[in-house]
């Protein structure tokens, strides 16, 4: 894979994560409504943002690794602290 193939796979898998986390945020606050929800879902859409630009900017590894750790993170603060 090229690198230009590289930063366009990055940034469409940031954009349907961004979609993703705005689908679960919606519903999140459908049942709950809680500023936690809105703090977690919403820097989980800022970091697919970050991820974006930094693609778009040629630092696709840091992008990766970025919304990895981030998603992974996001998720866990779901299960582990969301009421």
């Amino acid at each position: 894979m090229t690198p230009k193939q590289a930063r366009h796979l990055r940034i469409a898998v940031a954009a349907v994560l961004l979609v993703a986390m705005a689908a679960v945020l919606a519903i999140r606050l459908a049942s709950r409504t809680s500023v936690l929800v809105v703090g977690v879902y919403g820097l989980a859409m800022i970091l697919c943002g970050v991820v974006i630009e930094l693609s778009r900017n040629g630092r696709t590894r840091l992008g990766t690794w970025l919304l990895a750790g981030g998603l992974a993170a996001a998720l866990a603060f779901d299960w582990l602290i969301l009421p």
